[in-house]
C-alpha cells in the first residue's frame, strides 16, 4: 500500500536517520618494518565483478508529489552505504540539500538498510529494485537506473584533431591500448596545446575495498600542468579532489561521478594563462568542464599549477592521462584548437 502519509514518514526518516559519515580510513601509521597490506583489487569488466556490483547503483522511487534518488555505493567488507537525495539524482532533479547516508548489509538473499526508527530500505540480489518500508510496512518502490552521459560516443567535429580511436596510439608518447582497443593511462600526446576543448571518455575499474585517492586514481592533465581530477568518487560529497575536481583548486559545483564501470565523459574548454614579453602572467588560466554533460566548473580561473603539474609558463603542454596506479582506461578523446 503506497500512501502519502508513508511519503512523508520516509521523506522525514531519511532527514534524521540517514546521517552517518562516509567511512574513513584506518588513521593508524604502519611501522617502517610492518608488512604492507595487498592492494585492492580492481575488476574492469563486468563479467568478473561480485555479488555487490549488481546492488551498487543509482535508484529512483516516486510517490505522489515525492521523488527521491538512492545512491548506493559497495564498501567490500564494510557492507554498503545508501546516500539518499530529494527530488531525484545529482544532475537530474536533486534539489541541493545535503543527502542523508546509512550503512546497510547482506541479510539472506538481499541487502537491508535500517534506520534508528525502523524504516527500511531493501535491495533484491539482483540489484534491480528496492522497496522502502515505514515501520507500518506502507511501502515506496524504487527501480535501478543507468544513466548515460549525452556525449558519450561525440563524434569528432570538422577541424578536430582525433587522439584517439582505438585504431592506433600514433599522438600519443608512449601510449598503448589493452586487447579492447582501450588507452591505457600514463601517457601525454605528442602535440602541445593551447586555448583548446577537449572530449574524452573514461571508465573507472570497480574497487570497492579501496578509499578515497587508492579508489581508481588518474587524472586529465591540460598542458602538463592543470589537473582535471579522475577518481571513483560515486556517492561522495564531491571535494577539490574527487572526480571532477580541479586538484586541490576548486570542487565541482555538483558530484557527477557515476559508478565503476560506467562509461564518463569529460567536456572541457580550457584558455590557457597569458604572459607578457617580460615572462610575466597576466592573466590566469580558466575552464569550464562538463562531467556527464552537466556544468560542473564555469570559467573557473586556475590561479597556478595543481598538484604535480609542472610550472606555469607561455609555451604550450601536452595533455597527459595520469597514471597513478590504477587501471582507468579512456577512448574517444578528441581536442580543438582555438
Amino acid at each position: 500500500m503506497k500512501t502519502a502519509s508513508f511519503c512523508i514518514a520516509l521523506v522525514l526518516s531519511l532527514n534524521l536517520a540517514f546521517a552517518a559519515d562516509p567511512p574513513k580510513a584506518d588513521p593508524k601509521t604502519p611501522s617502517a618494518n610492518a608488512a604492507k597490506p595487498p592492494a585492492p583489487k580492481a575488476t574492469i569488466n563486468e563479467a568478473d565483478a561480485d555479488q555487490d556490483f549488481k546492488v551498487q547503483g543509482e535508484y529512483l522511487g516516486e510517490a505522489g508529489d515525492l521523488k527521491l534518488g538512492i545512491q548506493v555505493i559497495a564498501l567490500g567488507k564494510e557492507g554498503f552505504e545508501a546516500v539518499v537525495y530529494r527530488d531525484g539524482l545529482p544532475g537530474d532533479g536533486w534539489n541541493g540539500n545535503a543527502p542523508r547516508r546509512v550503512k546497510g548489509k547482506w541479510e539472506g538473499e538481499s541487502v537491508k538498510f535500517t534506520t534508528d526508527d525502523n524504516h527500511t530500505l531493501v535491495i533484491q540480489k539482483d540489484g534491480e529494485s528496492a522497496v522502502g518500508a515505514n515501520e507500518k510496512q506502507e511501502s515506496m518502490d524504487f527501480k535501478k537506473v543507468h544513466r548515460k552521459s549525452p556525449t558519450e560516443g561525440a563524434k569528432a567535429p570538422a577541424g578536430a584533431i582525433v587522439l584517439f580511436d582505438g585504431t592506433n596510439v600514433d599522438q600519443w608518447n608512449g601510449g598503448k591500448m589493452d586487447d579492447r582497443h582501450l588507452l591505457m593511462v600514463g601517457t601525454t600526446t605528442k602535440r602541445p596545446v593551447k586555448d583548446c576543448t577537449i572530449h574524452a571518455e573514461f571508465i573507472l575499474p570497480y574497487m570497492p575495498d579501496a578509499r578515497g585517492q587508492g579508489r581508481a586514481n588518474s587524472g586529465v592533465y591540460l598542458q602538463n600542468r592543470y589537473e582535471v581530477q579522475v577518481l571513483d568518487s560515486f556517492g561522495l560529497k564531491g571535494e577539490n579532489n574527487e572526480c571532477g575536481g580541479i586538484y586541490t583548486k576548486a570542487a565541482p559545483s555538483v558530484n557527477m561521478c557515476y559508478p565503476p564501470l560506467a562509461w564518463q565523459t569529460y567536456d572541457i574548454d580550457f584558455t590557457a594563462a597569458k604572459f607578457d614579453d617580460a615572462g610575466k602572467k597576466t592573466a590566469n588560466a580558466r575552464i569550464t568542464v562538463k562531467h556527464n554533460g552537466v556544468t560542473i566548473h564555469d570559467n573557473v580561473e586556475i590561479s597556478d599549477k595543481t598538484g604535480g603539474g609542472q610550472n606555469e609558463a607561455a609555451t604550450p603542454g601536452a595533455i597527459q592521462l595520469q597514471n597513478h596506479g590504477n587501471p582507468v582506461f579512456f577512448r574517444n578523446v578528441w581536442v580543438i584548437e582555438k
